[in-house]
């Protein structure tokens, strides 16, 4: 499992201006089967995305984000092994 950490490099007003491109990307990785969740970091000042992937297959997701291309983020990837998992909570998600 996988998260990635995003970190906004600029304005809200340039994440805003590409957020549906972005949003169309997270919907191709959920599509797939990858991305499990996602959404804004409380302050808004980057994202989360859990993934059940590879840390490898989430880089060469990730490489494709339009945040990224764009230079609007930058995108830190931390693969780990759940030992637990709490199935009541995780349904909520």
């Amino acid at each position: 499992m996988v998260i990635v950490i995003l970190e906004y490099l600029v304005p809200l007003d340039r994440i805003e201006a590409a957020l549906d491109d972005h949003r169309e990307w997270l919907g191709r990785h959920y599509d797939a089967g990858d991305f499990v969740a996602s959404g804004p970091r409380t302050p808004r000042t980057g994202g989360v995305i859990i993934a059940e992937c590879s840390a490898e297959k989430a880089l060469e997701a990730v490489a494709s984000d339009p945040f990224a291309l764009q230079g609007l983020a930058k995108h830190q990837v931390l693969e780990f092994v759940p030992s637990r998992v709490s199935p009541e909570n995780w349904a909520h998600v």
